[in-house]
């Protein structure tokens, strides 16, 4: 089957100049509509009390993304929890610490981050050893973030501030796609959830990352393309290839 239509399971990406993605669809002739298959809510602090965590009594902050920062400050507020001006923050990346401008004067912290990965990071908190860290995160954490941290003999607790639930996609004909891209497993849990009857066929999959393939597979998907890899570093990358093979194919 020719892929002419793809659906993406996210917002379209806000990039200055030209998008990659359109620079795809002009060139091999696609239409590629963008739809978030997801979306973040907030933990009630009332359900946050039942967990009975004391955010206060932390000496550090593990950020791996804007969400865990926003629902980390939005929690401190409705529960009244004062930010202490000693307290330190480990961002996984520099994007996300100069986030935490949005909240707090930032050549007044103590902010450390890593480069990109969260492997980076643990360079970083190994460092830090002797910090009560508080790890602000979604009600599904990447299996490698728990891990390292328990390699890394580092103590910390786990606050699941926000959560990730599927959208209404109701308004969506997932029959008109011939390619379905994907980039978390709650991605793939949102298609069966609005979608109960889907069955794959001849439709095309795409995702991004490890965790991604392992849900896709996990619910009998068979998965065509897989990034980021050396090769293709990106998704539009991999797509590409993968359209000039179906195509030249045709």
């Amino acid at each position: 089957m020719k892929i002419k239509n793809i659906l993406v399971s996210q917002p379209e990406p806000k990039v200055d100049g030209h998008s990659p993605y359109k620079e795809l669809a002009d060139k091999h002739k696609l239409r590629i509509d963008f739809r978030h298959f997801i979306k973040v809510e907030g933990v009630p602090s009332a359900d946050f009390r039942k967990d009975k965590i004391n955010i206060a009594e932390h000496t550090a902050v593990i950020m791996t993304s804007r969400n865990a920062v926003d629902h980390f400050f939005r929690m401190c507020e409705e529960m009244r929890v004062p930010i202490n001006q000693d307290l330190k923050y480990f961002c996984q990346t520099e994007a996300i610490a100069y986030y935490l401008q949005k909240y707090v004067i930032y050549r007044k912290r103590k902010v450390y981050h890593g480069k990109s990965s969260f492997a980076d990071l643990m360079a970083v908190i190994k460092k830090h050893k002797d910090e009560r860290y508080l790890l602000p995160s979604s009600d599904v954490q990447k299996t490698d973030v728990p891990q390292l941290l328990h390699e890394g003999k580092i103590k910390y607790t786990r606050a699941i501030l926000y959560r990730t639930v599927s959208n209404d996609l109701s308004e969506v004909n997932i029959g008109d796609y011939e390619m379905l891209v994907f980039f978390s497993p709650a991605g793939i849990k949102s298609l069966y959830q609005n979608f109960p009857t889907f069955v794959q066929g001849e439709t095309h999959i795409a995702v991004f990352g490890s965790s991604t393939l392992q849900a896709a597979q996990e619910a009998g998907l068979e998965v065509q393309v897989v990034a980021p890899s050396i090769e293709f570093p990106s998704m539009t990358m991999a797509l590409e290839d993968h359209i000039k093979r179906n195509h030249k194919a045709k």
